[in-house]
């Protein structure tokens, strides 16, 4: 294995080269679920002009995994999923990273470093950054950089470890790759220029929605927007059904991939907010000037302000730090800039966070009190967050619904210190929508594989939402002949919020599927509550017969909070109990059921 090398050593070689063209571009590869590792890797490549850096920022979903071996520096901004594994978008690279036959000196000319983004709520936290690091080490790949592990309970986010670690990125760059002359010492990043340049064009040119020709999505029609908690229950949960007119071909596990749309009457609030109401359906045209900086996917050529802002950018997002350093040089009035200037600085952090981020403040009610601010409209994807696209497990086989995808979601809403209850926008937007309502969606493959044979075990753990998946794995199981599967079900109140309820009991009654629920709230005043991991203590010496002497899958999903870790550990009993094996063999025997793929989590912070 190739060591790393000292910095003046390496540094010595880039200056001899003469500091060439392609030795200042760097490679930033990005792995989101959620997005905020596009912003972070926007953020990084828009400081690393400082030191005269050129960054291609790409998304690791359309970058070929092969291509790796030509780059020659790296950046790896990479999130964390609820149960620790990598985004989707990285399974590609990592499957390929993974191969037993690639040589040990393969990265022997790559210099990187990766950033993480986790949650130490969370027990495996930046677990894929810190195995890609680990991995591109030990195939020859010099890492430059120590890692950066960006943590959201930190008070300013992820920027509280993302600010440092950028200085601290750039002085080893410069060191590796030195400027010549009086550009050596970095100068503070003023304003920077847009990422795109905005063009009046004539009232009658046509706006064209990309989705609309995006031929990976396709039309589907609402049948179904049903509530399925009780009315008078503080958690609105809904049954989605979708049609299509063609056959769909998707497998349990898979996501359903949905562009919300933001409501009109917010928007219609939001653009008088910004003063723009008088110009928000004058047409215009967007060129892309710095491609260092992404702009949302599907963004029109042509558009408005009034479509820009219910389709594309986010106005009901929460800012970021980076976001009031930008603000900065739009506001006019000494005060509101005197304030902005506190709350980017290290002594105002804690007053950011209680501003902002304690009672989940948006951008739109940022700017309605920081009223001097006037936002030129080429800065607008520069200030402004992408909507972005929401993931949704599908709750629905399509062996039993060959043209329909049925959803199981909650509609996200909660109260605050703030007048104004918080709300999700894609959730909202999804439950205004009525029958015969059309909208554009794709699926996405998931991590859910079943075992072939249909007698083989299944132990399915999914209480809340994370039964919507294993509803997919049920009825697919079941089409295919299986009475081998269990659920395991948790949630408050078996007369509230017991999603689907009737379903499991009757397929329990046919002996079809074993059941057994959780209700954690139903038993006396002061009973300890009962949860899914203690029907699986309950149970265990069946579990150790299902998934350890009949070689059974299990599948976890939903919130990655104590549950995933909880669930693991009575498994964990089950096989050290009855498997009659050492406390030690037995976490080892878990770990070896994860990397053969039969123990699967699906889960979500």
């Amino acid at each position: 294995m190739s060591s790393i090398p000292h910095h003046e050593e390496h540094g010595k070689e880039a200056s001899d080269e003469g500091s060439t063209l392609d030795s200042r571009d760097i490679l930033i590869l990005f792995a989101t679920e959620t997005g905020t590792a596009q912003e972070t890797a926007d953020r990084i490549a828009r400081e690393c002009r400082r030191g005269h850096f050129q960054c291609r920022v790409q998304n690791m979903e359309t970058y070929s995994p092969e291509e790796l071996i030509s780059e020659h520096l790296v950046i790896f901004v990479v999130a964390t999923t609820g149960s620790g594994t990598e985004p989707r978008a990285m399974t590609p690279l990592w499957t390929l990273l993974l191969r037993s036959d690639l040589p040990e000196d393969l990265f022997e000319d790559l210099d990187f470093c990766v950033f993480g983004l986790g949650d130490t709520a969370y027990e495996k936290f930046c677990w894929p950054a810190k195995k890609l690091s680990r991995r591109l080490t030990s195939l020859g790949g010099r890492e430059i950089c120590t890692r950066g592990e960006g943590d959201d309970q930190h008070q300013l986010g992820v920027d509280g470890v993302l600010d440092p670690w950028i200085e601290q990125l750039l002085e080893t760059l410069l060191q590796l790759y030195p400027l010549d002359g009086p550009l050596e010492k970095l100068t503070p990043l003023g304003k920077p220029p847009s990422r795109t340049v905005t063009t009046n064009v004539p009232p009658a040119t046509r706006c064209v929605d990309p989705l609309d020709l995006d031929e990976s999505y396709w039309d589907a029609t609402l049948q179904c927007n049903r509530r399925i908690t009780a009315v008078d229950w503080f958690q609105d949960v809904r049954h989605f059904e979708f049609a299509s007119d063609r056959d769909l071909d998707y497998r349990p596990g898979d996501v359903t991939v949905i562009h919300p749309i933001a409501l009109d009457s917010e928007v219609d609030s939001f653009l008088v907010t910004m003063g723009w109401a008088n110009i928000a359906d004058e047409p215009f045209m967007i060129t892309h000037e710095m491609k260092d900086q992404s702009i949302p996917e599907h963004t029109p050529s042509v558009t408005t302000l009034r479509t820009v802002f219910t389709r594309y950018l986010d106005f009901n997002a929460i800012p970021r730090p980076s976001f009031f350093r930008l603000l900065r040089h739009f506001a006019t009035d000494e005060l509101e800039r005197e304030k902005l200037d506190e709350f980017v600085s290290s002594e105002g952090a804690d007053e950011l966070y209680d501003y902002c981020q304690r009672v989940k403040r948006t951008i739109k009610e940022v700017l309605a009190e920081f009223r001097s601010a006037r936002i030129p409209r080429d800065y607008i994807f520069d200030l402004f967050p992408p909507l972005r696209p929401r993931q949704f497990s599908i709750s629905s086989s399509s062996k039993r619904h060959p043209r329909e995808i049925h959803l199981c979601i909650a509609i996200v809403k909660y109260r605050t210190k703030l007048k104004i209850p918080r709300k999700g926008v894609c959730t909202s937007f999804l439950a205004a929508l009525q029958p015969g309502d059309k909208l554009r969606i794709t699926i996405k493959t998931g991590l859910i594989s079943l075992p072939d044979d249909p007698s083989t075990p299944v132990v399915c753990v999914g209480p809340g939402t994370g039964v919507a998946p294993m509803r997919a794995v049920i009825e697919e199981r079941i089409h295919a002949g299986s009475n081998a599967t269990t659920l395991y079900f948790g949630c408050r109140s078996a007369m509230k919020d017991h999603h689907y309820g009737a379903e499991w009991e009757a397929y329990a009654q046919e002996g079809k599927i074993t059941y057994r629920a959780a209700f954690s709230r139903d038993g006396p005043e002061g009973v300890k509550r009962t949860y899914v991991q203690d029907l699986l203590r309950e149970d265990k010496e069946r579990i150790w017969k299902l998934l350890g002497e009949q070689r059974g899958t299990l599948i976890i999903s939903g919130s990655s909070n104590k549950m995933p870790v909880a669930v693991r550990e009575a498994v964990t009993e089950a096989v050290e109990g009855f498997g009659q094996r050492s406390r030690e063999d037995a976490i080892n025997y878990v770990s070896v059921m994860e990397r053969d793929g039969r123990l699967i989590e699906e889960c979500w912070s």
